[in-house]
């Protein structure tokens, strides 16, 4: 017990190394899938595959050395039982004990109920070891600092005639940093995302937020614009058409129906920066936060949008909207001039062209700008060609043969014969005396023997495992990263993610055990019958039917059971994706106030998963039930048969084995 602290601190090191690796591996593959579109389109799959492959060599580094540890963990504790009874037997036979059958054989069976709580050791050590590394990495994400809500006061609706202020307000993104990303700001149109260090801030009413970069929703379109509001069809007609977003869902095969992958893949970017305009209009908020919402549209659509959306429909609010096209700037009723954080002008637009400095140097720059493009247009174009080299860099995948070696412990009985005795004494043949050195000799020899078999049980299964789970997680990427762009459309990102995280940690850490342990229990339970047959030979009787019946009941369960690890696996993606989404989205569903909302979606999702994951776990409880019916019931057959035996038939050492075999039956059987 004393040898597998040092091992069980080595297995929580390499488990959390492996995390995170892991986790480095994960936000590469999330990233590249992300922008999957540009790396087909550069020919650069292969090259980004090749830092995935990397990435994974790293993490099956330590790995390796955790599933080494765990087969030694193992080889310990499955060998334990084995040199209890050979030093036992020792001291038995040093101090002059005499080894009778029924001694030995009642010590065996003691042994042998001690053995599944020692099996059990080398699992619930690689478990402790894993569930700490998580519980530590789960504590050390809630003991972040929280997002502080009080850092603005928020006012009811026409309770101030100020939608928004700020007075000697200073922001940064890092609190350590000494120089402040905003400086003695007295009028400030950010809403609370950047860590306030003093000053006074107070919003009144509601507030609506357009990111520079859309963020999109998988889902209809409809359902992005309405985002969590009833449907109000003349006022959701009147915002389609001021962000110029009629004539493209005439061109989408649903129209507002027709659902778009994650993050709007299948939608261009205008149309997402239309889309999310689309869902802050539709609000109908009381102030509004614009950043740089022209930068991804063409000059017509800019300057539709700008007469339509903020001197139209949001004539009547407050607007603020951060920008570098100073053509909108005129319309403004107060402009603020930003330079190192701090404000170095404001006031209207003419006010401040005639101060010069800072603005008038923009406007410069901008009218400068518009020149150089018309001259460039009057110039005469000429078509050049240009011949790519395409790097193409190969991922080789290597397949295994898997054979993996499995032992089977002979169990050997001693047999003893009557002796026979002639008609004369004289003539009586005696055989020759076992010393009880030579029969330790015998037994330590077998026990080095199963031991050797067990370690080479341990480490074969390890480098099976792993290797297996290698050439699938090589294969498994080559696939992904060879699919179609149509194949990224149309599958969420969440779902590959829980194929590579999820499904490949069950192939990393669980596969091997699996193997383990069914060779091992059915071993044990094809050894447990040999012994029984020995007592009672009519326990073939009940055998034969009993076996009928647990064919059944596996053919019976594994149909619904593939099924529902299949349905878990399915409403798991949704849970990682609408996680994914929510992070991605957590700056505009603040500003919206709609956290309330994500939060529920989010534990339905997870109800929606638990589901199948309990009617799974049911299942393997119900045929658990059977299997321990028919375990008790052979059981059972076995006491009456030998019950029913005369006396003089039945030896009571081999009978007692018999029983306490019998009783660890019902453990291999139900083993899962």
């Amino acid at each position: 017990m004393l040898l597998n602290l040092p091992m069980a601190s080595l297995q929580e090191k390499f488990q959390g190394k492996i995390m995170e690796f892991k986790d480095k591996r994960m936000k590469a593959t999330s990233e590249i899938l992300n922008s999957m579109r540009i790396l087909k389109l550069q020919a650069w799959e292969m090259k980004f595959l090749s830092k995935i492959i990397q990435l994974r060599k790293t993490e099956e580094t330590w790995l390796k050395k955790f599933l080494v540890g765990t087969a030694i963990v193992r080889f310990l504790f499955y060998n334990t039982p084995t040199f209890i009874a050979v030093v036992t037997f020792g001291e038995c036979a040093l101090i002059g004990i005499p080894l009778e059958s029924g001694k030995v054989l009642s010590a065996l069976a003691t042994f042998r109920i001690l053995q599944m709580p020692i099996y059990s050791l080398p699992d619930t050590i690689s478990m402790i070891a894993q569930t700490k590394v998580s519980l530590e990495r789960i504590a050390s994400f809630l003991r972040l600092d929280e997002w502080k809500t009080d850092v603005v006061e928020k006012l009811p609706r026409d309770s101030s005639d100020k939608a928004i202020e700020l007075v000697d307000g200073n922001f940064s993104w890092d609190l350590s940093s000494p120089n402040p990303t905003l400086k003695n700001v007295n009028l400030t149109v950010f809403h609370g995302e950047v860590p306030k260090i003093s000053g006074t801030l107070k919003i009144c009413g509601t507030k609506a937020y357009v990111s520079q970069s859309p963020w999109i929703q998988s889902g209809k379109i409809e359902d992005n614009i309405l985002f969590g509001k009833e449907m109000d069809r003349e006022k959701y007609d009147e915002v389609l058409e001021a962000c110029s977003l009629t004539k493209d869902l005439e061109v989408l095969p649903f129209g507002d129906q027709t659902t778009i992958g994650e993050k709007g893949i299948n939608l261009s970017g205008g149309q997402k920066q239309r889309v999310q305009r689309a869902r802050a209009l539709y609000q109908d908020s009381d102030i509004y936060l614009f950043d740089d919402p022209f930068s991804a549209l063409d000059a017509h659509t800019r300057s539709h949008l700008f007469k339509e959306c903020l001197l139209g429909l949001l004539k009547s609010k407050t607007v603020n909207y951060i920008t570098h096209q100073v053509e909108f700037l005129s319309d403004a009723d107060l402009i603020l001039v930003m330079r190192e954080g701090r404000i170095t002008q404001s006031g209207k637009y003419n006010d401040i062209l005639r101060s010069g400095t800072d603005f008038m140097e923009l406007v410069g720059a901008h009218k400068a700008a518009l020149s150089s493009i018309k001259s460039l247009e009057r110039r005469p174009t000429f078509k050049t060609s240009t011949t790519t080299k395409e790097d193409t860099s190969s991922v080789s995948c290597f397949e295994l043969d898997k054979n993996v070696v499995y032992d089977q412990n002979d169990t050997s009985d001693d047999i003893v014969e009557p002796k026979g005795q002639l008609v004369q004494e004289e003539e009586r043949e005696k055989e020759p005396d076992i010393g009880s050195f030579k029969l330790m000799v015998v037994y330590v020899a077998l026990a080095i023997g199963s031991s050797i078999f067990t370690f080479a049980r341990a480490f074969l299964a390890v480098i099976a495992g792993y290797k297996t789970a290698t050439v699938i997680f090589n294969k498994m990427h080559l696939c992904i990263f060879r699919a179609p762009i149509s194949y990224f459309d149309a599958t969420p990102s969440g779902q590959i993610l829980n194929r590579a995280s999820t499904d490949q940690n069950a192939l990393d850490m669980n596969i091997s055990n699996l193997v383990w342990a069914i060779v091992f229990n059915l071993v044990q339970i094809l050894g447990n019958i040999v012994v029984m047959s020995q007592a009672a030979w009519q326990v073939f009787i009940v055998l034969f039917p009993v076996t009928t019946a647990c064919i059944w009941y596996q053919r019976y369960y594994s149909a619904p059971a593939r099924e529902l690890a299949r349905l878990v696996g399915t409403c798991q993606a949704p849970v990682i994706q609408h996680f994914s989404e929510t992070i991605s989205g957590s700056t505009t569903i603040r500003s919206f106030e709609q956290e309330s909302r994500f939060n529920d979606i989010n534990m339905k999702l997870i109800d929606r998963y638990s589901q199948p994951k309990l009617y799974s776990a049911t299942a393997i409880e119900w045929l658990n039930f059977r299997l321990d019916i028919l375990s008790t019931l052979t059981f059972a057959s076995c006491l009456v048969f030998l019950i029913s035996f005369p006396n003089s038939m039945t030896d009571p050492g081999i009978a007692g084995l018999a029983v306490t075999y019998g009783l660890n039956l019902k453990t291999h059987h139900s083993q899962r």
